[in-house]
């Protein structure tokens, strides 16, 4: 007797089984060459990043984040961000009535600059007061130009103030006798590295070690 589901029966076997078996091997040949096409294009994509990378690496913000500003300048006109690129400068926060921080920066700053040759022309030095409710345009120039003619003011109402702090993430606050014209006024005691470009290269710290500072003013101006 004939057993049509048994492997002995080679026809009937082999026509229940080969087609199962055809469709399988289709299938797992199919997702096969569908991950092959998916690690390709990652492949080709990873590539494809890394030339624009390396070949159109990605624009770097002006001064420390980007934020647009826009303070009067003790040299005449508007400064913005935009007016960061072209020289390299070292950029400090604080406001004419300080007692030891800014004068003391200001002296560092010019120094510097003395004592590696450089002139205006190859690094910028930009005083940015904090304190818009003393400091006139008139004040900070007079100030600024005591240390060298070629300081540079930056000055503003409190909204241009806010916004030029924001921008390169200072902090200051009225301290003291707060209601007395008197007061003091506690704010970031850091000196801002921009080079050329206008992009932010770190910070010089109020006191640092001037073999350290000055390592670094060489290194953003490529001495």
């Amino acid at each position: 007797m004939d057993c049509p589901d048994k492997p002995g029966n080679d026809d009937n076997w082999r026509e229940r089984t080969l087609p199962g078996k055809s469709k399988r091997m289709t299938t797992n040949k199919t997702l096969r060459n569908f991950r092959i096409v998916l690690w390709v294009l990652v492949a080709v994509a990873a590539l494809g990043a890394t030339f624009l990378y390396v070949f159109r690496p990605p624009q770097r913000p002006l001064g420390l984040n980007g934020q647009s500003f826009a303070m009067n300048s003790t040299q005449g006109g508007t400064f913005t961000e935009k007016d960061l690129a072209g020289t390299p400068s070292l950029i400090f926060f604080g406001y004419t009535f300080c007692p030891d921080v800014c004068p003391t920066t200001l002296a560092e700053t010019t120094a510097w600059r003395a004592q590696l040759g450089l002139s205006p022309e190859d690094l910028r030095i930009i005083f940015v007061t904090v304190d818009p409710e003393r400091d006139t345009p008139e004040m900070v120039k007079s100030y600024v130009e005591g240390f060298d003619p070629s300081v540079i003011g930056l000055v503003g109402d409190q909204a241009a103030t806010d916004q030029v702090k924001a921008a390169f993430g200072v902090f200051s606050e009225k301290a003291g006798d707060v209601e007395s014209e008197f007061y003091l006024v506690n704010h970031t005691a850091l000196t801002f590295l921009i080079d050329k470009n206008g992009s932010f290269q770190g910070t010089v710290a109020y006191e640092e070690a001037q073999d350290t500072a000055l390592a670094k003013v060489k290194r953003l101006v490529g001495q």
